[in-house]
């Protein structure tokens, strides 16, 4: 029977790959909100659609960018969980 080790390994495994595939769009986001928030308080413009589309095209160029990486990423967890299927039937 597989311990409580195995599991909790695996959940931290996930939470790590998690973690480094939603940074890569996560981050450049938020500094472009943050930028824009500021730039929206200085000038006192409060359109909802200037500060939407900026972060929206950061987003997609940031998919662009790290997308294959991402994938990789996820496809390589993905066949490791399935590489270690028989690690629990023991």
């Amino acid at each position: 029977m597989v311990g409580t080790d195995y599991f909790i390994g695996v959940t931290q495994q996930a939470l790590w790959v998690l973690a480094l595939a939603s940074a890569p769009i996560l981050i450049p986001a938020l500094v472009a909100g943050l930028i824009l928030g500021m730039v929206q308080a200085a000038t006192s413009i409060n359109e909802q659609t200037l500060s939407f589309v900026p972060k929206l095209l950061i987003v997609a160029i940031c998919i662009a960018l790290f997308g294959g990486a991402i994938l990789t990423l996820l496809a390589d967890f993905t066949r490791e969980m399935y590489h270690r299927i028989p690690d629990l039937l023991q």
